[in-house]
């Protein structure tokens, strides 16, 4: 009976000191790690997560991974390596655990203050800015920011519907809307103090705002790219899937991607509502996205389209590709564009 018991505690203790390793040792600062997770807003089960990513990438200050996003990036990565090396990635469980480290990296970033303090006056507007230019009655305008001074913004002149001749844009009672980049989506009413068409380059003054309106505030993050591309109309979004097509399809080029949608150049004219399916590569892997175009920038002088398309829900596997692309886990953007996106795809939001 003695022998049994004592054979139960040795059991028992090298059970203890097994989970105890792999739950990240007796070094492991276990108070520390869950009081910053709660602090943080993370619930008991999403701390256990990252707790079990922590303990895999060995991490010296577990817990950095609520707040640094170059610890979530590397951590990520590593598991992803391990996964790899193990011939799991497409096991189901890593996949669900790797979507869930990506939903913790998206809500890192998108809780830093460039997404979050928001713009309150058009004087802080940035040159370059494109925005869209609503004259009631009439239609959108797409503009861009030439200068912005101390009494009005200079904008280039408005290109879209076709205005009667004689048309001066002085005295007109406008909406302006633009997204800005890492951020959300504007709209303030302002007015036209100044056609200057007949210059060699045309430009429009409107009056500065103090009254900006912000909402569309940004879910997720995106990134400019630049890749071929092949589109394929859809007869609708019933129909949408992530099968590869082997047919031809139109030949255009991906502008920007997120987990949620993303925007195609194309030659032409294009509208609204069209249900499509893109197809691209990410390091040598077909990648399939449908769904909907939400809005259309069109550049007339160069005839192109630039299709701004809403995602329907992706696979796990899928959106997992596409996140490790965003974020550059394993630098596999395009090196000569940058991370943040900034209007490419603002015409969707407005």
């Amino acid at each position: 009976m003695v022998l049994a018991l004592l054979a139960l505690c040795v059991v028992a203790i090298v059970v203890a000191v097994a989970v105890l390793r792999r739950a990240g040792g007796g070094n492991f600062p276990w108070l520390q790690f869950y009081t910053k997770g709660k602090e943080s807003g993370f619930s008991f089960h999403e701390i256990n997560l990252l707790r079990r990513v922590a303990v895999e990438n060995r991490l010296e200050n577990p817990t950095s991974l609520f707040w640094s996003i170059k610890q979530l990036d590397r951590s990520i990565k590593g598991m992803i390596v391990k996964f790899r090396a193990e011939g799991s990635e497409n096991n189901d469980d890593n996949i669900d655990f790797l979507g869930k480290l990506f939903d913790f990296r998206r809500r890192v970033e998108l809780n830093l203050p460039k997404y979050t303090i928001g713009l309150k006056t058009s004087r802080k507007m940035s040159t370059g800015q494109r925005v869209k230019v609503s004259l009631p009655g009439v239609g959108a305008f797409s503009a861009t920011v030439v200068e912005n001074l101390k009494r009005y913004l200079a904008l280039s002149y408005p290109e879209g519907p076709k205005l009667p001749q004689g048309f001066s844009w002085k005295g007109q009672k406008v909406n302006v809307y633009f997204w800005r980049a890492d951020d959300a989506g504007y709209v303030f009413q302002t007015k036209v103090i100044e056609d200057f068409f007949d210059q060699n380059h045309p430009i429009i003054h409107v009056i500065h705002s103090d009254a900006l309106v912000r909402s569309q505030k940004r879910r997720s993050v995106r990134v400019e790219t630049s890749r071929p591309t092949t589109l394929y109309p859809l007869k609708g979004k019933e129909v949408a899937s992530e099968e590869v097509e082997t047919s031809p399809g139109l030949k255009c080029r991906l502008v920007d991607v997120s987990e949620d949608g993303a925007a195609v150049l194309v030659g032409g004219r294009a509208k609204a509502g069209l249900s499509i399916k893109i197809q691209f590569e990410i390091n040598g892997a077909p990648i399939v996205m449908s769904g909907v175009v939400k809005g259309v920038t069109f550049n007339e002088s160069k005839n192109q389209s630039i299709l701004h398309m809403q995602a329907t829900p992706l696979s796990h596997r899928t959106r997992n590709q596409i996140l490790s692309f965003v974020y550059n886990l394993f630098q596999e953007r395009d090196p000569e564009i940058k991370k943040t996106h900034p209007q490419s795809r603002q015409a969707s939001s407005l």
